[in-house]
């Protein structure tokens, strides 16, 4: 099991104290902790840290203007792996949560691991599970999860033969990162040959050097998030998320227009379905391979007739749906933070540590700048999310944003901005983030105006 390191010993004492009596010790130094990341997903992630009354200050690296307000930003970029490791010894942070997925596959959480401090986030070795997809499905097929039909290539000429073996549309997937667009669906056969070609041509460098092909699955998406130690467990509410750009799932696929949390689909008999065949397996098999995955296990699920089938494994949060997740828990999820970072907990210690009242119905809608998943103009100005803060049941996280010379709020990505809102149902929390969304001043943004219709047929 995994021990926990030099830096937090004492708010281990904190956390074991916690779970006898669930509620905080005074007299006790809080901690820090510092977020890897620039994104809507860690600002979420700041923000529900920075709630818990164990945290002392959050710094994030390299930041953004929602960061800021959070605790101080220090410009370090999320990649720069050895300048992300002397930030780490400057500061002393009790705990590093690494959002995004690239600093994990480089190995930003062994670097940080060697030198004492504890990390939310998983080895290299582990985030494989992401930064392969070739690695994933290999994996899925030695511990029987169920998932799609596949083959890996390196040649046209394999490419096109097990297309043969497959009915359109066909699912091409570059076997290594690629920024979220590494994935084609096409509807034709001869689409599918022209994907192939161009990817295995370098379409996306070394990630698509090797291919994975799969049959398409039939039915509908949700995401299910995992936190553990590499055996321990807690599962957070499913969510669903809408990919392509426009209404009525129309247009490019991207990297997420919104979600919301709970997914009705996934009832409570069909998630533990989803432990039993899929989460259980998955984390037992990383651990007999020798690289046990430690942080957040993310797995994308497609609900079809024959039963939950694995689409693809993440090794770190999504997002939008973090956004939701982290809105939606009532609690203090810091403690479940650590003890997926430590080790040392049992499974019912896990149960204990989910975060205490439940789970509040979130909604979030993502802004994006027009043009996007395509080219766009980075420079535009936005106000009005001040008003939209102020609402009731809202909070809007920064995803792409800077300031500009003048003090002034700009957009600098694609996805820019994530209004969320929180109700007593899902109704109301998807009502009180368009509430957010009308209150936001931005003439060169966009945003879809039908997230959350599956619940609302």
């Amino acid at each position: 099991m995994l021990q926990a390191g030099r830096r937090n010993k004492v708010f281990w004492v904190v956390c074991r104290k916690i779970l006898d009596e669930r509620r905080t010790v005074f007299h006790v130094e809080r901690m820090n902790i510092l977020i890897v990341g620039s994104g809507g997903r860690e600002h979420a992630l700041a923000w529900k840290i920075n709630q818990s009354p164990l945290v002392d200050t959050v710094w994030s690296a390299p930041g953004s203007p929602g960061l800021n307000e959070v605790g101080p930003c220090f410009d370090v970029k999320a990649d720069d792996i050895s300048s992300m490791v002397k930030l780490v010894e400057q500061l002393e942070p009790d705990l590093i949560v690494i959002g995004p997925e690239q600093p994990l596959a480089e190995g930003l959480a062994d670097r940080i691991r060697e030198i004492g401090f504890d990390v939310f986030g998983p080895s290299a070795a582990a985030a494989q599970i992401e930064a392969s997809k070739g690695f994933s499905k290999d994996l899925m097929a030695r511990c029987h999860v169920p998932t799609a039909a596949y083959k890996r290539v390196t040649t046209v000429a394999d490419a096109k033969a097990f297309l043969d073996t497959l009915k359109p549309p066909f699912v091409l997937k570059a076997d290594g990162l690629a920024a979220g667009k590494g994935v084609v669906i096409a509807k034709t056969r001869m689409e599918a040959d022209v994907a192939a070609a161009s990817m295995l041509g370098g379409q996306f460098g070394s990630a698509s050097t090797e291919l994975v092909i799969e049959e398409f699955m039939h039915g509908e998406e949700a995401s299910v998030f995992v936190l553990t130690d590499g055996e321990n467990f807690a599962v957070l509410p499913a969510a669903q998320d809408h990919k392509r750009a426009f209404d009525g799932d129309e247009g490019p696929n991207t990297g997420g227009m919104g979600a919301y949390a709970p997914a009705p689909i996934v009832t409570p008999d069909l998630m533990e379905t989803v432990v039993q065949t899929v989460i259980q397996p998955t984390l037992q098999g990383m651990k007999a391979d020798g690289c046990p995955f430690q942080g957040v296990l993310y797995v994308g699920l497609m609900l079809t007739e024959d039963g939950p089938k694995v689409v693809e494994y993440n090794c770190r949060f999504g997002d939008p749906e973090c956004q939701v997740l982290m809105t939606g828990l009532e609690g203090d999820i810091v403690p479940l933070l650590l003890a997926s970072a430590t080790g040392g907990y049992s499974e019912s210690d896990f149960a204990r540590l989910y975060p205490e009242g439940g789970f509040k119905p979130s909604a979030t809608v993502v802004m994006a700048t027009k043009g996007y998943p395509g080219d766009y103009v980075k420079g535009s100005v936005i106000s009005g999310v001040e008003t939209a803060n102020a609402k009731s049941g809202v909070k809007v996280f920064h995803a792409g944003t800077r300031i500009g010379d003048a003090g002034e709020l700009q957009a600098s990505g694609g996805r820019v901005i994530n209004v969320t809102g929180t109700g007593d149902t899902l109704g109301q929390a998807l009502a009180n983030a368009y509430a957010g969304v009308d209150a936001i001043d931005w003439p060169e943004g966009f945003y879809r105006s039908d997230i959350g219709w599956r619940i609302q047929k």
